[in-house]
């Protein structure tokens, strides 16, 4: 079953599915900046486009493109930007 999720008035959009293995989510984040919070360990990989992230503990913000991944614990928030729509995959657990 998927289920469709919405965020920041609609400009983070995604869909939820059980991967082969993980649960996960496919979505897009429009142009801006965000603070996500996160329930669990995430891993978060860039289908397209770029996106710049403020993880938690870090001061320096860190940039990711298309293919590039990075983990964010559980029960934590992180701060995310971009200046053009960003596909991503999101895996949980």
């Amino acid at each position: 079953m998927l289920t469709v999720n919405e965020y920041f008035d609609g400009k983070v959009k995604s869909v939820a599915f059980q991967s082969s293995t993980l649960p996960a989510t496919i979505g897009v984040i429009s142009a801006g900046e965000y603070e996500f919070g996160t329930s669990e360990k995430e891993t978060m990989t860039v289908v397209s486009g770029e996106l710049t992230v403020l993880l938690p503990g870090q001061q320096d913000w860190q940039t990711f493109g298309a293919g590039e991944s990075f983990e964010v614990a559980g029960q934590v928030s992180f701060k995310a930007k971009t200046d053009a729509d960003t596909a991503y995959l999101c895996t949980y657990g």
